[in-house]
């Protein structure tokens, strides 16, 4: 029954759409703080969705990395498919609550928390940033919460990820790291600047990382 796993995806992803996306416009009027800000809100807001979902769903909440399982054969086609529709689904309601509950001139100065790429940063430097740091959340995905030698930390691991590729490229890219974290924003705020760079990045960049765990890092048992 996909049921159960199909509805811990949707709200689960639209949980961390509505936390990072929100402390993006929360904190439009202080950007002394906003960076340190939208990460930890981003890194925790996964951290718990995905503990939260974990035995359920497995705790994907991102396109990238379940179209990276589906290309290592840890779920099949059906499953994939349902999730990602979910996941889109969960951030499009994500970022509508947003627009309805949240000030409307810090929702609108920040087209609802849309990710969007520094004035110096070209196309392919954003698809590039992206994929670099998505490797490395797929790699803690893997790592934390695949294998079977993994340790018992539950999303914490993946977090921490998130929150460091925040601090390390949020001014540049956003760091979206995920689809659909870029997608409901920008469809329900109709700002779509940039949003091939959210779906390349990320899709190449777990699709990498898994390749690699699966040849070289995972126990050859699995």
């Amino acid at each position: 029954m996909l049921v159960r796993p199909v509805v811990a995806e949707l709200v689960g992803t639209a949980l961390f759409v509505f936390v990072g996306a929100a402390s993006v416009v929360t904190t439009a009027a202080t950007p002394a703080s906003a960076g340190l800000i939208v990460a930890l809100a981003h890194g925790i807001a996964m951290g718990v969705v995905v503990t939260a979902t974990l035995r359920i769903s497995g705790g994907h909440h991102n396109p990238a990395v379940t179209l990276a399982l589906f290309a290592i054969r840890k779920v099949d086609g059906r499953r994939a498919a349902a999730y990602i529709a979910a996941q889109l689904v969960g951030a499009i309601i994500a970022a509508a609550l947003i627009k309805g509950l949240f000030p409307a001139g810090a929702a609108r100065a920040t087209n609802l928390g849309t990710p969007f790429l520094a004035a110096q940063v070209t196309l392919v430097q954003g698809i590039l940033i992206e994929a670099v740091l998505t490797f490395f959340l797929m790699s803690a995905v893997l790592g934390t919460a695949v294998s079977p030698e993994a340790p018992k930390v539950g999303g914490f691991g993946i977090g921490l990820a998130i929150t460091a590729s925040a601090l390390a490229a949020g001014p540049l890219t956003g760091a979206a790291l995920n689809p659909a974290r870029a997608f409901g924003p920008a469809l329900v705020s109709l700002e779509f600047h940039a949003q091939v760079v959210y779906w390349i990045g990320p899709i190449i960049g777990a699709v990498l990382a898994a390749g690699l765990w699966k040849l070289v890092l995972l126990p050859k048992s699995d």
